[in-house]
């Protein structure tokens, strides 16, 4: 019986599977940002006093501040500045979807893959 031996990828398939990786990463961090998506739902809830405490700071908190060289009244927009997380359904049904198909693709060419291995192997048997 012989041992199998899986198909080589050349070095220029290699160079390319990598590039094409490189390239959907950069796509996936980069398109969000270009637009607008990514921080939509930040917005700075606005305080009337603007204080160590009414910001939640403790004194060291405040202190730490100060030597940076902020008032409560500069730190302000920083501190308040917080994502408001809203679900967008259509969105989040077309991503599951999209998954959902993902894995079925992955699953049934595994499995084709798989069964061709098989009967490579052990089809006299």
């Amino acid at each position: 019986m012989s041992r199998y031996t899986p198909p080589e990828q050349s070095k220029a398939g290699q160079v390319f599977d990598i590039v094409v990786v490189v390239v959907a990463i950069f796509v996936a961090l980069w398109l969000p940002l270009k637009l607008g998506l990514a921080g939509a739902a930040k917005s700075i809830d606005a305080l009337d006093a603007k204080t160590w405490e009414a910001l939640g700071q403790n004194p060291t908190m405040a202190s730490i501040w100060e030597r940076l060289g902020y008032t409560p009244e500069t730190a302000h927009d920083i501190i308040q500045n917080r994502f408001h997380y809203v679900i967008d359904w259509p969105t989040l049904i077309i991503m599951a979807a999209v998954l959902i198909g993902y894995f079925v693709f992955l699953f049934r060419a595994s499995d084709r893959e798989y069964r061709d291995v098989i009967n490579e192997k052990f089809d006299d048997k």
